[in-house]
């Protein structure tokens, strides 16, 4: 038996933590996957509000298509209102299309929409313009997008008169194209070839943002006999 006041060592409590090696990236992994489940989140609603619309898709069949809890997909987005519009979100470069030649930004705006449509039949366009058909908040939210990533930037280009109403005709026919294209698969557009449709549509549309261009000269007056 140890003496009063002697020296033995008394075991300490261990220090939680202490000596155990760290998990590496456990705090950087935590955002990825955070993101990876969002991302896997908005594709899977696309893919369910492409089939069956805006109006019959389900938080809890998306969640289903996206193998998560319906509770990931709340916690992520709220409500399915702001999902849908997360999901059919998009941004038009029109800065990055413009040029100083109106032939060359036409064919720009028009080629950059063809491939997106091509390379992703789910786009957030495509979406909602299918979803638009069946539902008016979808129609109230593609109105908004086209007006404000279409008509305004585009309008803000023309240089002639009735700019807004040109720049609506020309997103007209632009979405018009798309969606016989590649929703509707009207047979002769569905099968012509990209430089094709090109070839034909951008002097309509250059007439449409560049009138000067193509304004009629006034004919000469005629002498009177």
């Amino acid at each position: 038996m140890a003496a009063a006041g002697g020296t033995e060592d008394v075991p300490r409590p261990a220090v939680t933590g202490r000596g155990r090696p760290r998990k590496h990236g456990t705090e950087s992994d935590c955002p990825r996957k955070g993101e990876r489940t969002r991302r896997r989140i908005l594709d899977a609603a696309r893919r369910k509000f492409a089939e069956v619309g805006y109006e019959r898709a389900t938080i809890r069949a998306i969640a289903t298509e996206a193998d998560v809890d319906k509770s990931s997909v709340i916690q992520y987005f709220g409500s399915k209102d702001e999902l849908f519009r997360e999901a059919v979100r998009w941004d038009i470069p029109i800065a990055e299309l413009t040029t100083d030649d109106p032939a060359q930004t036409v064919e720009s705006l028009v080629r950059g929409m063809l491939g997106a449509w091509a390379a992703d039949p789910d786009s957030p366009m495509a979406v909602l313009l299918r979803a638009s058909m069946t539902s008016e908040e979808a129609a109230e939210i593609l109105r908004g997008h086209i007006t404000a990533q279409g008509v305004e930037p585009v309008a803000a280009t023309v240089s002639g008169p009735d700019a807004r109403l040109r720049a609506a005709l020309c997103s007209a026919m632009m979405m018009g194209i798309a969606s016989q294209r590649y929703l509707l698969r009207m047979p002769d557009l569905a099968a012509a070839d990209t430089d094709d449709i090109l070839r034909l549509v951008v002097p309509v549309l250059r007439g449409l943002i560049d009138p000067q261009e193509t304004e009629t000269p006034s004919r000469p007056e005629q002498d009177e006999d």
